[in-house]
């Protein structure tokens, strides 16, 4: 569904075409995030991965059709609520923001989330982004201080490694 929305900017799903753009936004948030050596998937990740429909996307376009705001999820399980829409990455480009764009874009993922079924939504935001925190508050999210999260990076161990 495409949606023409104030200031001339366009909502709609992504497309394969629109990975390397994609990309780039999350290599923008890396930055922002002050971690941009841990951006290491590639275009070409994204897009083998978005056509074997590992993750969907909606994307945030201006007039000219350039790419100013994205966001990235994926299904995910609840074993106490059920079916959850995970929103992995959630980005506006710097120049467009403060305009709207990132609340269009989260409605849009709420919408996503209740269409698909979904009995939640989840994401994660850094404790020191301080915006992202007052805009979540604002969109009456729940932000949970209580929990912390655990990972391995499986590319990076060797054989017979314990985690």
């Amino acid at each position: 569904m495409i949606k023409n929305l104030t200031s001339n900017i366009i909502l709609r799903p992504a497309t394969v075409e629109d990975m390397a753009g994609v990309h780039a936004l999350v290599r923008e948030l890396a930055v922002y995030e002050k971690a941009p050596e841990q951006h290491s998937a590639t275009v070409e990740d994204y897009t083998r991965d978005f056509l074997a429909g590992v993750f969907g996307s909606t994307v945030a376009a201006n007039g000219e059709g350039q790419i100013i705001g994205m966001i990235l999820y994926y299904m995910a399980y609840s074993t106490w609520r059920g079916k959850m829409l995970y929103l992995e990455d959630f980005v506006v480009t710097e120049s467009y923001r403060q305009y709207g764009v990132g609340q269009l874009l989260f409605d849009e993922f709420l919408r996503i989330g209740r269409d698909q079924g979904a009995r939640l939504v989840k994401w994660q935001v850094l404790d020191w982004n301080e915006p992202a925190i007052r805009f979540y508050q604002k969109n009456k999210a729940i932000i949970e201080t209580e929990w912390h999260n655990g990972k391995i990076f499986l590319m990076e161990l060797n054989p017979g490694d314990k985690a």
